[in-house]
């Protein structure tokens, strides 16, 4: 039998990042209606995934920033930050969750994951 994985722990307590999410790509070949709810959803997906927590929450700044073109001209990049913090909510089931903040940027080009 193989080896058993050890679980990646998403415990190594608060950290932060800030990305470049490529939204263009992510809600290709959706129908008009549906691209900016989608585009929140897959932020939300990529937020999770980078982070390692199942509890994301979005900004306010952020879905407004998605949102500022309407339901269906959403802009193509945007800058994240992504900060995972401890929960003080007693009763959730996650110790950690994730904030997802806008970060105004101007040119996508040669910007690296801090």
């Amino acid at each position: 039998m193989a080896p058993k994985k050890e679980k990646k722990s998403a415990l190594k307590d608060v950290a932060t990042k800030e990305c470049t999410v490529h939204i263009h790509k992510l809600i290709h070949g959706i129908g008009f209606k549906k691209r900016a709810p989608r585009a929140i959803k897959e932020i939300k997906k990529f937020a999770s995934k980078q982070m390692g927590t199942e509890d994301v929450r979005v900004d306010v700044r952020l879905n407004k920033f998605i949102w500022s073109k309407g339901i269906r001209n959403v802009p193509f990049r945007v800058r994240v930050r992504l900060a995972r913090k401890r929960n003080e909510d007693e009763d959730s089931p996650y110790k950690l969750y994730t904030l997802v903040t806008y970060v105004p940027c101007n040119d996508f080009h040669g910007k690296q994951t801090i």
